[in-house]
């Protein structure tokens, strides 16, 4: 029978109806509207060179992705996305995947997990850059979040390493974590299975979150709490396709058998697959939307200032808070206007001291020149002065000379004469 409810005071009570109303059909017009809109999935690949991420991607999504081998030479990691769409009978999906470049090929690996950690955060930026526009688009802006970060585990069969513990550590709140055990069909089912154990069991101690897939949902509660106990999935890729039978299968021949890769009793791809994209697609996204984006859009708020209650605990318009944080900043800006003045002030105080000092010393210098110059201008008069003297004293010993010579000689002619005379007599 059909019913309704109608706001009644504080509660709502429920009243029949008389007839069919029709709007019974939102759930059709949503998936309607969902379909023709089309969907977004962004997957993050984490893990050292040459664990077959490119590979494992072509294999769950049936086709050939474009992409070129990462080397193991790149001086940091490096972040490459790729954005492909992809149709499905009516449903399109824009998919994008993010491989790490250079992840684990550095010999100090300390920091290699930040530009993961920044590159997860700039896509949360942007989408809340978008939605704090006064003209916001968000039906038609692309959705770059990441939504799934596939965490590929090198097959050692011993334990994980301080780099793959370091990493999800810090990415397990920022985004939905799926550990996996790539190519690991390198290890016996024995040391599998207590790999498993030993993987979870590290992540449990050292508090990694890793994603649960959701148990809340009656119709794919049991389907989703079966496959949290085989986390981490042991997957192997492959796009070569070989007949086994009479079918054509994805697998990978070796010297001593053929190992399949959508045999459940050979690796977990297939249940990587339902679980990842056939089942819990969507929770992943809202899971991203509600819970790790809200997270950092809360502490971004948080940090610019704007709270839901004031310290009285009442409530906060955002009016109030953008007054406050502009009261705030024009404060700020008036305090640092007069500190860069008072700053001012104080440089050229300091300058014209610089200056003066400088002067002085120009002064200083001034007069010691002024005073040697004139006391070598003295020294040249007293020696000019004593040259001139000795030159006049010179004169007049040569003058002197000069004088008696002559007078020598007059006599010595007078003498001459009187003697020729006496001789003529």
């Amino acid at each position: 029978r059909a019913a309704a409810t109608v706001a009644g005071g504080e509660g709502c009570r429920t009243v029949p109806l008389a007839g069919h109303v029709g709007f019974d059909s939102l759930p059709d017009q949503l998936v309607n509207k969902s379909v023709s809109q089309g969907f977004c999935f962004n997957i993050l690949c984490v893990g050292e060179t040459g664990l077959g991420k490119s590979t494992l991607m072509d294999t769950l999504f049936n086709t050939k992705f474009e992409g070129e081998p990462a080397t193991h030479t790149q001086p940091g990691v490096q972040l490459r996305s790729n954005t492909y769409d992809l149709q499905e009978s009516n449903v399109g999906l824009k998919l994008t995947i993010v491989s790490t470049v250079g992840f684990g090929d550095q010999i100090n690996k300390e920091d290699s997990y930040k530009p993961i950690v920044e590159f997860i955060d700039a896509q949360f930026e942007a989408y809340l850059q978008e939605e704090l526009k006064i003209r916001r688009v968000l039906h038609t802006y692309h959705d770059s979040r990441i939504h799934a970060c596939l965490y590929f585990i090198a097959p050692t069969g011993h334990s994980l390493k301080s780099l793959d513990l370091v990493t999800m550590k810090k990415l397990d709140s920022k985004v939905n974590i799926i550990p996996i055990i790539a190519k690991s069909d390198a290890i016996s089912k024995s040391e599998l299975t207590k790999f498993k154990i030993k993987i979870t069991s590290e992540l449990v101690s050292n508090g990694v979150q890793i994603y649960q897939f959701p148990t809340d949902d009656e119709s794919v509660a049991e389907i989703n709490g079966t496959m949290n106990a085989h986390l981490p999935f042991a997957v192997i890729g492959s796009t070569e396709e070989l007949k086994i039978g009479n079918k054509m299968m994805k697998a990978r021949q070796y010297p001593w058998g053929t190992v399949q890769v959508e045999n459940e009793a050979h690796c977990d791809f297939v249940k990587l697959r339902e679980m990842l994209i056939r089942v819990n697609m969507e929770d992943l996204r809202e899971q991203t939307h509600s819970r790790h984006y809200e997270l950092y859009r809360r502490c971004k708020l948080e940090e610019m200032g704007f709270k839901d209650t004031d310290p009285d605990s009442k409530p906060f318009s955002l009016q109030e808070t953008y007054e406050a944080k502009r009261n705030e900043f024009l404060g700020e800006l008036q305090k640092k206007e007069e500190e860069m003045r008072q700053m001012f002030v104080q440089r050229v105080k300091e300058k014209e001291a610089e200056l003066k000092e400088a002067e002085k010393e120009l002064h200083e210098k001034f007069d010691r020149l002024k005073k040697l110059h004139q006391d070598e201008k003295k020294k040249l008069e007293d020696k000019k002065k004593s040259l001139d003297d000795e030159v006049n004293a010179f004169k007049q010993r040569k003058t002197a000379a000069e004088l008696l010579q002559s007078q020598g000689s007059q006599a010595g002619g007078s003498q001459t004469l009187k003697r020729d005379k006496e001789k003529k007599k």
